[in-house]
């Protein structure tokens, strides 16, 4: 079995060939980088039109590189949402345009969907698993059943720990993206150099909130030096000081997360961290030392498969093909698309479902 995978839902226009056997053939994703670091971030408008421009020809490539035509294809798969809704709008009509042409099915994969089975991609992993999933856009803790199958056990109250690293990196000027950014300065840094609060931490459940932390931060920032070495050595300080704190944040919800999934699996945890902050090797490693301390087994997939990308989109779609949950042509883009939709509301401004 053999899928064709679009990945659109943000600034990275992906397209990937993965077969079932979970060899992957072909995995390109084209950077919108340049075209958003004039502006500090993300412009929709401007990566729906990238989208546009470079998505035909990306597909064309990967389907080169993996030595395969349509006709080979069980599927094509698009992420359907959630995301900036004129990029998607981009993935899912193109995929359901190839769909249609040649008389394959068509599968919208959540993108969210697309994080959370990465690891059994990568490392051919069983089911349950407990998944923490850390992005720009997202930040939550579930309980992972099998495909369609989530339990959300906690979600950020405010700000997701990506968007928190980019507002931390744009507050000290580092530039964009921000999160690789705010990892490289803290590498030289002084974690204890800022006290800086560690919210929700001791707290019963798994909910994160980092808009304190961020606002803390922001007080920090006004106090340092102008220029020079002095401020690079203080804004190194700071980057791993707020590190260190989301750290702590990530360790502590997520023990709590792994009683809880305990309570309801025998035998030992495996805990997976997906999602582009799931790159950071600080935070990598902070939970690689939790999982270690309470017997779990820690999955962390390949940071190309951490960050958006088409590879989990094509992996995503076969196993939805293998259920036979494919999806009409008249399937319509989700800018929102909860994993679990049970789940009940969080009350609080910018949340992420």
């Amino acid at each position: 079995m053999i899928m064709l995978g679009i990945e659109t839902s943000c600034d990275e226009t992906a397209a990937a060939v993965v077969v079932d056997d979970r060899r992957i053939l072909a995995d390109l994703v084209l950077s919108q980088e340049s075209e958003h670091r004039p502006f500090g971030g993300v412009v929709p408008e401007v990566a729906a039109r990238a989208h546009l421009a470079h998505l035909d020809g990306l597909i064309g490539r990967a389907m080169q590189v993996a030595g395969v035509d349509f006709p080979d294809l069980a599927g094509v798969a698009a992420t359907g949402g959630p995301g900036l809704i004129g990029g998607v709008i981009v993935g899912v009509t193109t995929a359901k345009a190839i769909a249609a042409v040649h008389g394959l099915p068509f599968l919208a994969v959540n993108h969210l969907e697309g994080h959370a089975l990465s690891a059994r991609l990568s490392d051919g992993i069983a089911y349950p698993y407990l998944l923490l999933l850390v992005s720009g856009g997202h930040c939550q803790l579930l309980i992972v059943d099998g495909v369609g199958d989530y339990r959300r056990l906690g979600t950020t109250m405010d700000d997701a720990l990506g968007e928190a690293f980019d507002k931390v990196a744009k507050m000290l000027g580092l530039g964009y993206p921000g999160g690789p950014l705010v990892e490289r300065a803290a590498r030289s840094g002084d974690s204890g150099g800022f006290a800086l609060p560690r919210p929700m931490l001791g707290r019963p459940g798994c909910h994160f909130s980092f808009s304190g932390l961020k606002t803390a931060v922001r007080h920090a920032a006004a106090g340092l030096p102008a220029a020079g070495p002095a401020r690079d050595a203080a804004v190194a300080d700071l980057c791993a000081s707020f590190q260190a704190a989301a750290g702590d944040a990530l360790a502590d919800r997520t023990r709590n997360a792994l009683a809880i999934f305990r309570a309801r699996h025998a035998g030992v945890a495996t805990l997976v961290i997906a999602g582009g902050v799931a790159a950071n090797a600080y935070l990598r490693g902070r939970l690689a030392a939790l999982a270690k301390a309470e017997g779990a087994q820690l999955v962390a997939p390949p940071l190309r498969l951490c960050t958006d990308n088409a590879a989990m989109i094509a992996w995503a779609g076969i196993e939805r093909l293998r259920l036979g949950l494919t999806d009409a042509l008249d399937f319509a883009p989700r800018p929102r698309w909860p994993l679990d939709p049970q789940a009940p509301p969080v009350g609080y401004a910018g949340v992420k479902a």
